[in-house]
């Protein structure tokens, strides 16, 4: 079962980033290149922008993981049918990813104060 549960992670985290870097890519050879915003530098040559938008994708994805991992646990827990061990072991698996995303969402915040961006962008 963890083997299956890696294996669908690694190719939906291929897959999503493989998704991401080719988003701008095709909005390029659509409709030409992506203007720049006035007042901030080029987002083409700045290593900072590119590693922020990584951090980003990267929290945007544990994020989509943590949900996942809720909406399995609560399957479990309904599957479980009154059963001590298998409903104490999916409460355990809410509590956990719902901790997980939690610190996702710290990470979020920390990320916007160190890029010193509006906290709407979160």
């Amino acid at each position: 079962m963890r083997s299956a549960f890696r294996n669908i992670s690694l190719c939906a985290s291929a897959a999503a980033i493989n998704m991401m870097m080719g988003v701008q890519a095709f909005a390029q050879s659509f409709a030409g290149p992506i203007p720049s915003i006035p007042g901030t530098p080029d987002s083409a040559g700045d290593p900072r922008n590119a590693i922020i938008q990584i951090v980003r994708y990267v929290l945007n994805f544990l994020a989509l993981i943590a949900v996942i991992v809720i909406i399995i646990a609560g399957i479990r827990l309904i599957l479980s049918q009154g059963e001590e061990e298998p409903k104490e072991k999916a409460k355990k698996t809410i509590l956990y990813a719902i901790i997980g995303l939690i610190i996702v969402l710290f990470a979020r915040v920390i990320v916007a104060l160190i890029t010193e961006e509006l906290p709407a962008n979160l």
